[in-house]
């Protein structure tokens, strides 16, 4: 909030629709006030104006033929007063990825003094060698498998050999151009500092970059995460991939072998397979995505294989060894030894915190086993005064995630806040085609918690915008409290599903009910009908109902 504003919430008589709203935010507007919301059912409009045109905007309200009530003038809630300005800073932030900038956005907002320390590239993983580079790649490869095989009669459309090097190069425009917009160019926007190199605690109060120490009151960690890498005998001695390194590839490869498969493995195995690779996929589980409910898992792996990927599961791996430019992974299933040879070799198995050079342990900071900073349900470390967030804490790894933790930690750590966070409402996509999108509780979680459970599981083949796309490999799973009748969790395996679970989202974080989804009215041919239609299959055979018929 500006500081020379204050925030009002204002009671208004009269308004009875939208255009009521309109017509309030228009007089508050030309009175001073900004960010105003106007809410006809609630009777009341928000706003920021300074405290002197407070009264004549209530004389506007009144003007245009409502009636304004008592206002109310809110706390400045946390409002940030510096407790030692002997500090060089109030908050100095370790990263520059989505949980540092939205800290050192709130931060400045709240007047403190704030710097990011970045030894690398601004902006963290998303935008330089996540989220962004390998959706647009994904994205590219969709198009590719496309035009070489798509399911329609009478069109003609082949792919033809693939230019990587023109791929990739447009890959790094708009990562450049995104990181500039969204990190880059917003330092000197708010304001806040970035000191370049690498940092490492020397006390519980201070760092050193370069030589330079510095001392801040509060401190965010939040350095990300980094590919973790086997402890596979040879594997150190091979040119490998990892997901960064990968999307730097400039010829395709003809075989591809990918050890994992998660999200990542999963993601960038299809995209080279989608692009003309050979992939084989090798995982140590017996089943493909063990962490999702069965029927999730056995959608992927029929659609992915029916694509053409090759799956290998209950893997033990023996050793790998390069001879010239081919790569040999020996393995072992079910007492059987194979060998299989590939030109590239992925690895993605996971992640791994940085923070092996951050000296945590001079400023009091516990890490776990896997070399996570271990954090309460406030962020906060095992110094109090030291918070951390986003992947470097092994949480959902998510940039949204970390950008909402990187507002919390805000909140506690400069302000009188005590909130918690909560994680429980954290929507996942892997961005496969068919995609995979969940939230909330797998039907196992809901039984391990002691809910009575009934599932709701339908087929894609039951969504009419399956049935029109002629892609019907996926299915949608609910998992309801049966005593409650309320979705408990959502999961969904489908074109698209990425753009569905948002709406699921809302039903299990707010508490929403089977009979709240099938009373709702889905669009006629979208995929996100598909959440009513499950709702519905619980005591209906929706193979039996006419279009859009509840």
């Amino acid at each position: 909030m500006n500081n020379n504003k204050i925030q009002v919430t204002l009671p208004i008589a009269g308004m009875t629709c939208t255009s009521c709203e309109n017509h309030v935010i228009e007089s508050l507007k030309n009175s001073g006030a900004e960010n105003t919301i106007a809410d006809f059912r609630r009777n009341k409009a928000t706003f920021e104006i300074a405290e002197e045109k407070l009264e004549r905007a209530k004389q506007a309200i009144d003007e245009s033929g409502y009636r304004a009530g008592q206002a109310k003038v809110e706390a400045e809630d946390n409002e940030f007063v510096s407790n030692n300005p002997s500090d060089d800073y109030d908050l100095l932030i370790i990263g520059s990825g989505g949980a540092a900038f939205s800290a050192a956005i709130k931060a400045v907002e709240k007047g403190a003094k704030v710097a990011i320390v970045e030894r690398g590239i601004v902006g963290g993983t998303c935008v330089n060698i996540g989220c962004v580079p390998s959706k647009t790649m994904l994205r590219a490869g969709e198009i590719n498998q496309l035009a070489g095989n798509h399911p329609f009669a009478g069109l003609k459309t082949n792919a033809g050999s693939v230019n990587l090097a023109a791929l990739t190069g447009q890959k790094d425009e708009l990562v450049e151009g995104m990181r500039e917009q969204k990190y880059i160019g917003l330092i000197e926007e708010y304001g806040f500092e970035l000191i370049r190199g690498e940092a490492a605690f020397t006390d519980k109060k201070t760092v050193e970059v370069n030589g330079q120490t510095y001392t801040a009151a509060k401190f965010l960690i939040s350095t990300g995460a980094a590919p973790s890498i086997p402890a596979i005998p040879g594997l150190n001695e091979v040119d490998f991939l990892t997901s960064t390194t990968a999307l730097e590839l400039t010829e395709v490869p003809k075989k591809m072998a990918v050890i994992g498969s998660g999200y990542i493995a999963m993601e960038l195995g299809q995209l080279f397979h989608n692009l003309g690779s050979e992939v084989t996929m090798m995982q140590r589980s017996e089943r493909l995505l063990k962490e999702y409910d069965p029927e999730i898992s056995e959608a992927v792996d029929e659609a992915l294989t029916t694509q053409g990927l090759n799956f290998i599961k209950g893997v033990t791996y023996k050793k790998v060894e390069q001879s010239g430019d081919v790569k040999k992974i020996y393995i072992e299933v079910n007492g059987q030894e194979q060998v299989i040879e590939a030109d590239q070799v992925l690895v993605a198995t996971g992640r791994r915190p940085n923070t092996g050079s951050l000296h945590l342990e001079k400023a009091g900071v516990e890490i776990g086993p896997r070399g996570e900073v271990m954090v309460n349900e406030y962020l906060q470390t095992s110094n109090a005064n030291i918070y951390a967030a986003g992947d470097v804490t092994l949480g959902p790894q998510f940039v949204y995630v970390a950008a909402y933790e990187g507002g919390i930690v805000v909140e506690n750590a400069l302000g009188s806040a005590n909130k918690k966070v909560d994680l429980r409402f954290v929507p996942g996509v892997t961005f496969t085609n068919p995609s995979i999108a969940t939230v909330g509780l797998t039907e196992q979680q809901a039984q391990n918690q002691g809910y009575e459970v009934k599932t709701s599981v339908l087929p894609l083949e039951n969504v009419p915008r399956a049935l029109v796309n002629r892609e019907t490999s996926g299915v949608f799973k609910l998992v309801v409290d049966d005593q409650t009748q309320k979705i408990l969790g959502a999961h969904v395996v489908a074109e698209n599903a990425g753009e569905v679970i948002y709406g699921a989202t809302l039903a299990v974080q707010f508490g929403l009910t089977v009979d709240d989804l099938k009373n709702s009215m889905a669009p006629y041919l979208t995929m996100a009908e598909g959440l009513k239609l499950a709702a519905i299959t619980l005591d209906k055979d929706v193979k039996k109902l006419s279009c859009c018929a509840g």
